[in-house]
C-alpha cells in the first residue's frame, strides 16, 4: 500500500515506512524530527523540471507527463523496484513538503506505482 503526507505533519505508527521523495530537503526542518527511513533524492523531479513546474497548477498536466517520462529512465528503476518491493510488504508513506497535497512529485510517483502494482500483483508461489 502507497500513502501521502507532508513531510511537516506528525509521523504516525500507520504511516509504515517514511520516504522523502523530494530532491532538496524540507525547509526548517531537522533530520530527526522528520523519522525517515529513507530520502530517495534521486528519484525525485530533475533540476530543470521542478523549476519549470513551480507549483504553478496550470503546468500540473504537463509536469506529470513529463515526469512519469523521467520515471521511466533506466537509472529511476532501482528506486522504484525498492518502493514496489516494500509496497508489496506493508505501508509505505511518499513523503513531500510541497504545500499543494494534490499537485506535486509524490502523487505522480504514487500513481506510477499503484499502475505497477495493479498490473503485476506480487506472486504468490513460494
Amino acid at each position: 500500500m502507497v500513502k501521502l503526507k507532508r513531510v511537516y505533519e506528525k509521523p504516525d505508527p500507520d504511516d509504515g515506512r517514511r520516504i522523502l521523495v523530494d530532491r532538496l530537503w524540507p525547509r526548517g526542518l531537522k533530520k530527526a524530527d522528520a523519522h525517515l527511513e529513507a530520502w530517495l533524492k534521486d528519484l525525485a523531479p530533475s533540476t530543470e523540471l521542478r523549476q519549470w513546474f513551480a507549483h504553478n497548477p496550470e503546468r500540473w498536466e504537463e509536469f506529470r507527463r513529463r515526469y512519469r517520462q523521467e520515471l521511466e529512465a533506466p537509472e529511476k528503476a532501482p528506486f522504484l523496484e525498492e518502493l514496489l518491493h516494500q509496497a508489496r510488504q506493508g505501508i509505505v508513506t511518499l513523503v513531500f513538503a510541497a504545500k499543494d497535497e494534490e499537485r506535486n512529485n509524490a502523487v505522480v510517483i504514487k500513481q506510477f506505482l499503484e499502475k505497477r502494482l495493479a498490473a503485476a500483483p506480487a506472486s504468490r508461489a513460494g
